[in-house]
């Protein structure tokens, strides 16, 4: 079983989802990554980044979802002094800023409200933005790459998306393939959060052939994320030196 930069498969379409991944790296070329929730997506960017020109930049990862509506503007481009109730007094440098000379991941980027959206785009386009109350532009240079678990395509056809902010972030694209597209690599990844829980519980159990099977049978809508809480979940639940499936 092969284990490149962390990531366990043998799946074609993963290891030729690397591939592209090292291939593109030493380029500025924006990169979407797309794939359904816990599929691993977070390891791709990491790879970009590590080899590419930058990898001795500061490599920034921000999640569009997780940062409150009101405040992802001065989150991502920061805000002069006083320039809204509850700014900071000396202003506040944002991750672009931050990340400049480096590399900026855009995490869930189909969270983006779409008002921000124009602003992001002519940072790709001018290399420049204008944080909150600024009235001087901030040049930088940053690679811009995105990732989401959203069909930005059908996102652009309602609406909700930029179609030219879309085609900037997906100069290129690398789709991660499901978990129930890589069957042959459910067991040996099973196997590694076995032996990770079996090391922090001072354990030594293995799979029973029927949870073996169930394993396989099982469609994974959660993917690796679901694979690993439910070894979790059946290594405690397991009395003896076995993990059944029905436990």
């Amino acid at each position: 079983m092969k284990q490149r930069f962390g990531i366990i498969g043998n799946t074609e379409a993963l290891l030729r989802a690397i591939d592209v991944a090292i291939q593109v790296a030493p380029t500025d070329l924006s990169v979407l990554i797309t794939g359904e929730s816990g599929v691993g997506k977070e390891s791709f960017p990491q790879i970009i980044h590590q080899y590419s020109r930058r990898k001795h930049g500061q490599y920034i990862a921000v999640n569009c979802g997780a940062i409150p509506e009101g405040t992802i503007d001065s989150e991502l481009f920061g805000h002069e002094k006083g320039a809204f109730t509850g700014a900071k007094e000396s202003g506040k440098e944002g991750y672009f800023a931050i990340a400049d000379g480096g590399v900026l991941l855009l995490d869930e980027v189909g969270e983006m409200p779409l008002e921000l959206q124009a602003k992001l785009l002519r940072v790709i386009q001018e290399g420049e933005f204008y944080p909150v109350g600024g009235r001087k532009p901030i040049r930088v240079d940053v690679r811009i790459l995105a990732s989401t678990n959203r069909n930005l395509i059908q996102m652009v056809q309602d609406g909700e998306f930029r179609e030219d902010l879309y085609y900037r972030l997906a100069v290129l694209t690398i789709k991660i393939p499901p978990l129930r597209e890589r069957r042959e690599d459910i067991i040996p990844l099973a196997n590694v959060f076995l032996e990770k829980y079996n090391e922090k519980y001072g354990t030594s159990k293995s799979f029973t052939e029927e949870a073996e099977l169930c394993l396989l049978e099982h469609m994974w809508p959660g993917n690796i994320r679901e694979l690993d809480n439910t070894v979790h979940r059946l290594i405690i639940h397991s009395d003896d030196g076995q993990v059944a499936s029905g436990e």
